[in-house]
């Protein structure tokens, strides 16, 4: 039961340095790459914010677009007190999936009930823009199918099951008041899809064979979330996860080399062709995209997920 001593100390600290308001929560938000801004639909006068570093077990993230702070504070016209995860950790940093997922165990001994788990996102469905929002339905999880799981090891069984179900990791009620949401604060309904999305290690993005092969089974990819809606189902707890999608995901080769090798030769090679234009080339998937289209999209992130806090609350 090393580990949960981990848990242990790191609640006692939270709760000694938050006021009795927020000593029991019962929603938890994990902020994505560039969604930092979502702790701002917290009421200022209630804020509360915790260093990564001054708690104990918790590591802190060094990617940008991941601010590595706990914010407690209330949350729309229902005053719902909540907890902010500012940045994650992420595997790609070193962390092990248990490290990246010890906040989520943390926010269960809190009395979270209720998570919300946002990214950032590549699109690989042909219909899905840049900037568009993906309600997450079901997931695929290459680490874990390759051994790196979240659950790998003892079983707490304070906590769960040696072997939860995950075909109901991302709860249809949650989901469908997602979409009620967006629709109520002027998000269009054709900007919101529902998908699958799947995690890869990171930190390079995907080949485009990987892209092609991932485009077989996902919607959309990137290099979090799963492992920590993993944790929080075993826990018990009920998951919504969105994806604000900031890139298009690159499928294509480029140019046919072995058409360019013959044309230099003076060869014929019109029965080759090249999978895109020319100009299309140097398209290649990059973080800075990934923060620009995060901050533009922020505003609207803010309102749905005030809105989405307060359906939630009128549910309950």
């Amino acid at each position: 039961m090393a580990q949960y001593d981990v848990y242990e100390r790191s609640v006692q600290y939270i709760r000694s340095s938050i006021p009795e308001c927020f000593k029991s929560v019962k929603l938890g938000v994990i902020c994505g790459t560039g969604l930092g801004s979502l702790v701002e639909t917290i009421d200022p006068s209630s804020k509360v914010e915790l260093s990564y570093s001054d708690i104990p077990g918790f590591a802190v993230s060094q990617v940008v677009g991941h601010a590595s702070k706990l914010v407690f504070g209330h949350i729309g016209e229902s005053c719902t007190p909540g907890v902010f995860m500012v940045g994650r950790f992420h595997f790609y940093e070193g962390h092990s999936m248990q490290q990246c997922t010890l906040p989520v165990r943390v926010m269960k001994l809190l009395g979270v009930e209720t998570l919300l788990v946002t990214n950032a996102a590549g699109s690989l469905h042909p219909d899905h823009k840049i900037g568009d929002l993906m309600v997450i339905k079901d997931h695929l999880f290459f680490p874990g199918l390759a051994g790196n799981h979240p659950l790998r090891g003892h079983n707490l069984d304070v906590f769960g099951t040696r072997f939860p179900a995950m075909s109901d990791a991302y709860d249809c009620k949650l989901r469908e008041l997602a979409f009620l949401a967006g629709h109520s604060v002027g998000v269009s309904l054709d900007d919101m899809h529902e998908g699958v999305y799947c995690m890869v290690s990171g930190p390079s993005f995907e080949t485009s064979t990987e892209s092609r092969l991932i485009r077989c089974y996902a919607d959309a990819v990137g290099m979090s979330t799963v492992p920590e809606v993993i944790v929080a189902r075993h826990c018990g707890m009920k998951v919504l996860g969105i994806s604000l999608l900031t890139n298009k995901v690159v499928v294509t080769y480029g140019k046919n080399a072995k058409k360019s090798a013959l044309e230099s030769l003076g060869l014929p090679s019109d029965h080759l062709e090249d999978e895109v234009k020319e100009a299309d080339e140097v398209v290649v998937a990059n973080h800075e995209e990934v923060l620009e289209t995060g901050a533009a999209r922020a505003a609207d992130m803010q309102r749905l997920v005030v809105k989405l806090v307060d359906l939630i609350s009128l549910k309950e």
